[in-house]
């Protein structure tokens, strides 16, 4: 593979990443990620 070709594909991943991310964020799929975090953290210190 060339390195212009795997620059080009490096690019549209990162975009394609970026609209995932921002996609997954207006859906409101952060704040569910970040309380199963918080739930996992507990359970492993033993409080939860």
């Amino acid at each position: 593979m060339t390195h212009a070709k795997k620059a080009a594909a490096q690019v549209v991943l990162l975009i394609a990443g970026a609209a995932m991310l921002c996609f997954g964020a207006w859906r409101g799929e952060a704040a569910t990620v970040f309380s199963k975090a918080i739930k996992l953290c507990l359970e492993c210190v033993g409080i939860g």
